[in-house]
């Protein structure tokens, strides 16, 4: 009995090991699949995903990696409605629509970068991700715009290894933390239900203003004043870094 006992713990011992295994694993294939889960670190080189959550103000970001019929639109919508916003754009796009950069930075709209190419770095080693990265800055640099600090990865998909690389360039790596996933036309409803519902005081949201998206123009329709009835505040990605509370947080 005395054996029995023994191999009975040792067995319930190593199928726990099991269980606790294949949780991790759920999780990591979890995030793989739903996007990115965030930690909140001091010590490590980090990525901003929400500002100061006891300040009203709001961060509005656009990706555009291709196209340049829905941008004119969507910087109407912002003019219309008074409205700052920070546009991440490759560098390829960039270096193809050099007009329409300098129009977005003339309505006083911030740039941030997508990289030169638009394609996941996680799929890339990080002598590739370097060479990206210094591509994009030499088309920036030609175009006018050498003070492109700013960095969202492609598909805002990032590790460790990656942020320290953009931090010993002197980049930013900015994430979000309200996405309505517009890029996927989900409905022009549902796209407003899920911003009007999930913002709160700092945060930053992910919209897209490449030419895919056809219901994100209606969207601002609705959005940008009714955030505004809330009692936000849009402010630049470089503004809500620079209060003095922001929290960095590390997207592994």
């Amino acid at each position: 009995m005395k054996h029995f006992h023994v191999w009975k713990f040792g067995r319930l011992k190593r199928w726990g090991l099991i269980a606790v295994l294949a949780f991790f694993t759920a999780m990591i294939l979890w995030v793989n699949e739903n996007g990115s889960f965030s930690v909140i670190s001091s010590k490590e080189s980090a990525a901003i995903s929400k500002g100061n959550a006891d300040d009203p103000n709001i961060a509005l970001t656009f990706n555009i990696s291709w196209g340049e019929e829905k941008v004119h639109e969507i910087l109407e919508k912002l003019k219309q409605n008074n409205i700052q916003a920070t546009f991440f754009v490759s560098g390829e796009w960039a270096e193809r629509h050099p007009t329409i950069l300098d129009k977005i930075v003339e309505e006083k709209h911030e740039i941030g970068m997508l990289g030169y190419r638009y394609k996941s770095y996680l799929d890339q080693d990080i002598e590739q991700v370097r060479r990206d990265l210094i591509k994009a800055q030499e088309i920036f640099n030609k175009l006018g715009y050498e003070d492109v600090n700013l960095l969202r990865p492609p598909s805002g998909k990032f590790n460790k290894e990656i942020l320290k690389l953009a931090e010993d360039m002197n980049y930013q790596v900015i994430h979000w933390n309200v996405n309505p996933n517009d890029w996927e036309n989900p409905g022009t409803q549902t796209i407003v239900d899920n911003i009007m519902k999930s913002t709160k005081n700092g945060d930053i949201i992910l919209l897209h203003a490449s030419d895919s998206v056809k219901q994100t123009v209606e969207a601002l329709d609705t959005i940008l004043p009714g955030l505004k009835n809330k009692g936000y505040n849009f402010i630049s990605m470089t503004e809500l870094i620079n209060q003095a509370h922001a929290d960095s947080k590390i997207v592994d």
